[in-house]
């Protein structure tokens, strides 16, 4: 068995019920749940599109609004003008290129206003079950500290997991690290002594 398949079956043993945190039921409630999630954690979405959902949970309803009334809504995520300002643009192609529909692309995807890499994969590999990887903060982090993928940009960690982790995981090996960077390997005080990929660890080995 080598290295990385030892160091995910471990991650699927200690996290066996892991999932997207962001709450939808929709590709297009995924697309703005993530939007939101930018420097802001996943609780606080999902308090904020518990109600902003309710009523405003598709292209047509949310075009209802101005940028002013969505930021009322989201205020309280941080940043919120902008993301108020991208959520309304990306909407607007969205009902005016796509029909309203959500691409499944990444291509498509990163034309959309507010929508870079992370946010693409994200959408492409919760909502269409496509092989994707997103590289947020703790996943970033975890990769670089175990030494699975080494990059100094998001994008450089990407292509590295891309080549170390087999296609058909690349989603759920996606939660395993985020699962594992919020519950052991935090950012500050990684609880190393607790932790089963102790052995595999790079950074605590080196």
């Amino acid at each position: 068995m080598d290295r990385i398949t030892a160091i995910l079956d471990i991650l699927k043993e200690t996290y066996p019920d892991v999932k997207c945190a962001l709450n939808y039921e929709t590709p297009y409630e995924l697309l703005v749940a993530t939007i939101l999630s930018a420097q802001c954690t996943d609780v606080r979405v999902n308090i904020i599109t518990g109600e902003l959902f309710k009523e405003y949970n598709t292209p047509e309803k949310m075009l209802e609004l101005t940028e002013d009334e969505l930021g009322e809504k989201i205020k309280s995520c941080g940043l919120f003008k902008n993301k108020s300002k991208n959520i309304l643009a990306a909407t607007k192609m969205l009902a005016a290129e796509f029909g309203g529909r959500v691409p499944d692309t990444m291509e498509e995807l990163m034309r959309l206003p507010g929508v870079g890499r992370k946010t693409a994969n994200v959408v492409l590999a919760n909502a269409f079950g496509k092989p994707a990887i997103a590289v947020d903060t703790h996943v970033f982090r975890v990769s670089n500290r175990l030494g699975i993928a080494k990059g100094k940009t998001p994008d450089e960690v990407e292509k590295g997991l891309m080549k170390a982790v087999p296609e058909e995981m690349w989603g759920h090996a996606h939660h395993l690290l985020i699962a594992h960077g919020r519950d052991l390997c935090a950012a500050r005080k990684p609880r190393c002594g607790e932790c089963p990929l102790a052995p595999f660890c790079e950074a605590l080995n080196s």
